[in-house]
């Protein structure tokens, strides 16, 4: 129409004011599928872990020791794979990562020696790490803006059941057909990949990036089905490209971001650590101090209860009050939880610490996704939380050594659970230094279409 002027689009805009429909559900249940295989995979070597020491005659350090080298695949996966996604796409990165981790997986199940096991785990490792920060990135990219904590918070609810569901196979399939099937069946996600491949999209930065603007209207119509976008909007191409320039790790230091960085890589380090301690050692911590072995892997279900109830709640609660006093105070929680975890007898309080345990490690962790993610500009998302994640599997990698080295002590296994309170404090501590001023955070606009509705009713 003569005299329209071009419509000027910001896509990060029409996605934080639009209202959840069927394509989010779509991105919402593929993301949901990969980190539920992905916690399948890291919670299935704890549930594994008295069949292979039995079977391979293991120490306790060798045993650490094993879960240590996965970590550092996931670690190397992290740092690796996430800026990568920031320059050749998520959905492909997230593709390759699924691929590594389920042929991997499957492949651990078959090999007869520890050896060749620990191969399998570290190269399935790096998929593994790789996976998550695509995951988050995409599903914070993709969300509305009001429902982004709940959204995020509960599509990486997947990780723990995937926890809940190996510990089941654990207690009613593994005793009767053996430890390997569990990895034979962390191989399924290569199964479903053409489906992935055909339905999932791409991030809409990457659109822009490779000119695709017909991929990116369609996208946008499906997200905002009244916007009406088209081809001869403007997409703002020349801005997006000159911020997606350099180094995406040079980006998270940039514009006064330093101490925030560093402060997210170390509340990170203190959750993994505690995530990975538990995960690997809760059901042998059980076993020495007297339980069997299903009794054990019952709370690994509670933890992993608790941690699903931790990001549901904690999602809950950031959405009506700050996401930083929230995590804040579940920490300190968590730090209190696991004073009392370590001296108390009572089985009802065992499990409900337990149960707790999960949502201030895990649930605090799946909180923090969102949040740190969010924090840095579109183009350097990946990145940020990626390499919050990398550094922070130094955590991870040190807790199972550590853990195993504490218990070869002779100290009294459960009493372990009061060392969890250190990285809980020191979490807390950093997240208190993140400086949110000199954040990227996405702001809500009214779309261009509702704006004009609006004023053509004021005239009438």
């Amino acid at each position: 129409m003569e005299g329209d002027k071009v419509r000027q689009i910001k896509t990060a805009e029409v996605v934080a004011a639009s209202k959840f429909n069927r394509f989010h559900l779509m991105v919402y249940l593929w993301c949901f599928f990969g980190i539920a295989f992905d916690g399948y995979d890291i919670a299935m070597y704890g549930v594994s872990l008295p069949w292979l020491m039995k079977e391979w005659d293991l120490t306790l350090v060798q045993a650490g020791a094993i879960g240590s080298y996965s970590l550092v695949g996931m670690m190397v996966g992290a740092l690796v794979f996430a800026p990568l996604a920031d320059k050749i796409g998520r959905k492909r990165v997230f593709a390759i990562c699924m691929v590594m981790f389920s042929v991997f997986t499957f492949l651990g199940g078959v090999v007869d020696s520890p050896i060749a096991f620990t191969v399998m785990r570290f190269l399935a490792a790096l998929g593994i790490g790789g996976l998550p920060p695509n995951v988050i990135s995409l599903m914070t990219e993709y969300s509305p803006k009001r429902n982004r904590a709940i959204i995020v918070a509960t599509m990486y609810c997947g990780y723990s059941i995937g926890g809940i569901l190996v510990s089941l196979l654990g207690m009613y399939v593994a005793p009767e057909l053996g430890w390997r099937v569990l990895y034979w069946i962390g191989g399924i996600p290569i199964l479903v990949l053409p489906f992935f491949m055909k339905q999932f999209p791409e991030s809409l930065s990457f659109y822009i990036l490779k000119n695709q603007t017909k991929k990116l209207c369609e996208i946008l119509n499906r997200i905002d089905p009244f916007g009406n976008y088209r081809e001869d909007d403007d997409y703002q191409f020349e801005e997006v490209k000159n911020e997606s320039k350099g180094f995406p790790v040079k980006k998270l230091f940039a514009q006064q971001r330093v101490v925030s960085t560093f402060a997210f890589w170390i509340a990170v380090f203190s959750c993994l650590l505690m995530v990975y301690g538990l995960n690997t050692w809760l059901p042998k911590i059980m076993q020495q101090s007297g339980y069997g072995l299903s009794s054990s892997l019952l709370f690994n279900i509670v933890l992993c209860t608790g941690q699903v109830g931790g990001s549901l709640v904690g999602g809950f609660l950031a959405e009506r009050f700050s996401h930083k006093k929230v995590l804040v105070f579940m920490y300190i929680l968590g730090a209190l939880c696991f004073v009392t975890l370590g001296i108390t007898t009572n089985i009802f309080m065992l499990y409900a610490l337990v149960a707790i345990g999960g949502a201030c490690t895990v649930g605090t962790q799946n909180l923090a996704n969102p949040y740190i993610s969010e924090y840095y500009p579109k183009e350097a998302r990946a990145t940020g939380i990626g390499w919050a994640l990398g550094v922070g599997r130094i955590g991870a990698i040190l807790a199972p050594t550590l853990i195993g080295l504490i218990l070869a002590t002779g100290l009294a296994p459960q009493k372990t659970f009061i060392v969890f309170a250190v990285p809980s404090i020191i979490g807390a501590l950093a997240l208190l230094c993140v400086q949110e001023k000199f954040g990227s955070f996405d702001k809500v606009r009214q779309p261009d279409h509702l704006e004009m509705t609006a004023s053509s009713h004021l005239r009438m």
